[in-house]
């Protein structure tokens, strides 16, 4: 938590100097307070200026140093001077140096040397005195490593992350519970790292990418007196995030040398999106990435691995707040169109008897769900007895069920309701009332195939054959369906015969 926290610092300091409109006069002394009051608020330890000189509408800050400690990492950047220059409508125009240092020590041993720069950076304040909007663009912005010294070594690598043609804006509004927004839209990123392990025999790490299209819409709810080194009841008190990150496309090349084994390849993506909601009531998680493509070389493979998937995601929705009702949830799962090169479908398959068509794996469920305790709450949760699940579970929707690979494909759908009240049923598990179905085509070729390929005796498929006869009926050629029933007097049908 002390890193996060000081990672969290260190975030907010950055952002004032390439961070965050309204229609009202503000003045350099207004700004300047507020990025005082922003810096403390984000937890700087020292912040240090010498002088201020004001001149006119001008107002010059000089030898600004910022360091923050947290007993694990110790953070110092010489932020330098800045000027705040009032326009004449109501506006404050900020200048800051192209280029500054950041230094950061872990545990009082390695000192991690960055240097922060920037081209054609425009921040122009507006708003109210306790209501700033700050909107800023840049030709580019670059965090680029200096050196690594870990004792008397001193390791230098080519390091850096560069945003070209960026724009934004945040604010900042004071309260018991400050509110922070902040957009952000960079048309290209660029990642490179050229290291070479000091002392090895030619170990190196040599990686570069490039993303397109990047874009950030977020807000953070943040405690005035929030205590991020006691995160017990940070929820509790109101913090609360929520985001939107996403990118049109990316691609990356890597070329690793480490323990006399090599490794070099490329991954690619298209459009990915990543959204993320916490607070004390819900928590929200989603991602999804198109396009997916993966190609690699390295001594511990014999041939190439190449991977590509038309679609990767996942998302979670569920809610977190103790409560008298119930609420949504959801769970999805989805994997698209999966393919492998045929040199990794030989080592499975050398006689090529299985087919090799894209492999799709989805899942998604729904329903409602009240939570018992408030789940962000640590106390409350550790208060649970036993196995005690969190939750009161109300209905569940199975929405999505498809699955195929190796010619097979599952697919089905169904729907449950729980009465909570009758415990007895179902040996302690609130009773169920609904029905499910599942549809099964081209099992018995699979089956046939798994036995050609010697994976599986011939005894042992036609015992599963006759399972199947009991709980599957036949449809079509090749074709199996099964119907799952619970009725409201708790009986259980599996295609209309009562197995309970």
């Amino acid at each position: 938590m002390n890193s996060l926290n000081l990672m969290r610092n260190a975030v907010c300091v950055a952002a004032l100097f390439v961070g965050g409109a309204a229609h009202a006069d503000v003045t350099a002394a207004d700004v300047w307070a507020d990025w005082k009051s922003q810096m403390a608020f984000g937890g700087a330890n020292t912040v240090v200026t010498g002088v201020e000189e004001q001149t006119g509408g001008t107002l010059t800050v000089n030898d600004i140093t910022v360091s923050m400690d947290d007993g694990n990492v110790e953070f110092t950047s010489n932020l330098g001077s800045m000027t705040l220059e009032e326009q004449g409508d109501g506006t404050v125009r900020v200048t800051v140096p192209e280029s500054y240092p950041i230094s950061m020590t872990f545990d009082g041993d390695g000192t991690v040397n960055l240097l922060v720069s920037q081209s054609g950076l425009e921040m122009i304040v507006s708003g109210t005195a306790d209501a700033l909007d700050y909107d800023y663009s840049a030709q580019s912005v670059s965090i680029s490593l200096d050196n690594i010294v870990d004792g008397d070594v001193t390791i230098n690598a080519d390091a850096s992350i560069k945003m070209s043609d960026l724009t934004g804006q945040s604010t900042s509004r004071p309260g018991d519970v400050r509110e922070i927004t902040s957009t952000l839209a960079v048309a290209s990123t660029d990642f490179l790292l050229d290291f070479q392990a000091p002392g090895s025999e030619g170990e190196y790490v040599v990686a570069s990418g490039k993303v397109e299209g990047l874009d950030f819409d977020g807000k953070v709810s943040l405690p005035d007196d929030a205590d991020f080194e006691n995160p017990d009841d940070l929820f509790a008190m109101g913090f609360a995030s929520e985001g939107v990150f996403s990118v049109d496309s990316a691609a990356y090349i890597f070329d690793i040398n480490a323990d006399g084994d090599q490794a070099t390849g490329s991954v690619s993506n298209g459009a990915s999106t990543f959204s993320s909601q916490i607070s004390i009531d819900a928590l929200a998680y989603a991602t999804q990435t198109e396009n997916l493509a993966l190609n690699m070389t390295s001594g511990d493979f014999p041939f190439p691995v190449e991977i590509a998937m038309s679609q990767i995601g996942f998302g979670l929705n569920m809610p977190t707040g103790q409560s008298d009702e119930a609420s949504p949830f959801s769970l999805n799962i989805d994997l698209v169109d999966l393919v492998i090169n045929d040199m990794i479908w030989d080592l499975l398959d050398g006689g090529r008897v299985l087919p090799r068509d894209p492999a799709t794996l989805q899942i998604g469920v729904s329903g409602t769900a009240r939570p018992l305790v408030d789940i962000m709450d640590p106390t409350q949760s550790a208060a649970l007895v036993g196995g005690q699940l969190p939750y009161e579970l109300g209905d569940l929707t199975i929405d999505t069920l498809n699955v195929t690979a190796v010619g097979a494909e599952i697919t089905g759908d169904g729907a449950f309701t729980f009465d909570n009240t009758d415990l007895e049923t179902f040996d302690g598990m609130p009773r169920p009332e609904g029905n499910a179905s599942v549809q099964v085509n081209g099992l018995n070729k699979l089956m046939d195939n798994l036995v050609s390929m010697g994976l599986i005796p011939e005894d042992q498929i036609m015992g599963g054959r006759m399972m199947l006869g009991m709980f599957a009926r036949t449809v079509g050629d090749d074709q199996l369906e099964t119907t799952l029933e619970v009725n409201g007097e708790g009986h259980v049908l599996v295609n209309g015969q009562r197995m309970r």
